[in-house]
């Protein structure tokens, strides 16, 4: 029953090996695979072909998203006679877990309240750079009722009709500014204990995980526009720890040092709870100090796709997706 109701629609640009894996781990499991491409110059097509999946090109005359990604495989999806009723979204990076789709289907199937529903990711090779951990550590979230998921669930087409697609102009947290709308159109999200998929993060590079945390912010600035209610918190941060700290420090060098020092001594009260919050979680000291200092760097380059986000809408101009691999 879960293969006939369900059809995955997967998205890639260059992944690789990483496309053939996630590929493999999905066949024989649901009704119908698609694939869809945003101009790979490797053998991403190619390789989908050949594993038997229905492979999509995406239009590049305009910028690409991975909203219009997978909006391109969802309209695929619909066209299917009869629609399937569930689609699970997944990213070319990504392994599906042996049993996810039948934990999920099941839960759907038992709360018929429930739009959405995600798991547990993580990292393939987390050892791999620090970058990759604190990607491990960051998709950790609680389990229960959830604001989000992330790239990858298993959506209700019943609640996707109801909120629509995905919003094609987001160039990052796409997957929030979606689950925002499925919520208000009264669908409950879950994250539930059970594996989903594995993720290569493949962030080897610090030029990487800066443009990665670029993205972020520029996600937070125009889904918070979109919607106020959502990411308040990280914005807030922003704004603390990004400008506002900032100039009081400034200001205060050139009236009174204490101001300064006491900014200073935020930063530091800040690092050293990162490095004891990353000791408890079994970091190694080496691993603990540079995480908290990644995390306190991430005050800035949040800052960066922030602002990025509010000069190109002043400017009016395309907001292009922000790459990091």
């Amino acid at each position: 029953m879960t293969e006939l109701a369900i059809v995955v629609v997967v998205i890639g640009r260059n992944e690789g090996d990483r496309l053939v894996g996630c590929l493999d781990s999905l066949a024989g499991r649901a009704r119908a695979v698609v694939y869809v491409d945003s101009a790979s110059t490797d053998d991403s097509l190619a390789n989908a072909r050949r594993a038997g999946t229905e492979a999509l090109s995406l239009d590049m005359s305009r910028p690409f998203t991975a909203g219009r990604a997978r909006n391109l495989g969802l309209s695929w999806v619909r066209a299917m006679n009869p629609p399937p009723q569930y689609v699970q979204v997944v990213d070319g990076d990504c392994i599906v877990q042996p049993g996810w789709l039948d934990t999920a289907f099941a839960f759907l199937e038992s709360h018929p309240d429930a739009g959405v529903v995600c798991g547990r990711t993580r990292e393939r090779f987390p050892e791999a750079s620090i970058y990759n951990l604190l990607c491990d550590w960051e998709w950790n979230t609680p389990v229960g009722e959830a604001l989000s998921c992330g790239g990858s669930a298993l959506i209700r087409m019943e609640a996707l009709n109801q909120s629509g697609l995905y919003n094609e102009g987001v160039i990052a947290a796409e997957d929030d500014e979606l689950c925002v709308r499925v919520r208000k159109t009264g669908w409950k999200i879950w994250r539930i204990d059970a594996d989903m998929t594995l993720h290569d993060a493949s962030i080897l590079r610090f030029g990487q995980w800066w443009r990665r945390m670029v993205r972020a912010g520029h996600g937070f600035a125009q889904v918070g526009t979109l919607h106020p209610g959502h990411f308040i918190v990280q914005r807030r941060r922003i704004w603390i720890w990004g400008i506002l700290l900032p100039v009081i420090a400034t200001v205060g060098a050139f009236t009174w040092p204490a101001i300064t020092a006491a900014a200073f001594g935020l930063y530091l009260l800040s690092w050293l709870k990162g490095i004891w919050t990353f000791t408890r979680l079994g970091f190694r000291p080496p691993k603990a100090i540079s995480g908290s200092t990644l995390l306190l760097l991430a005050k800035f380059n949040g800052l960066q796709g922030y602002l990025t986000y509010w000069l190109r809408r002043l400017k009016r101009s395309d907001l292009t997706i922000i790459e990091y691999k």
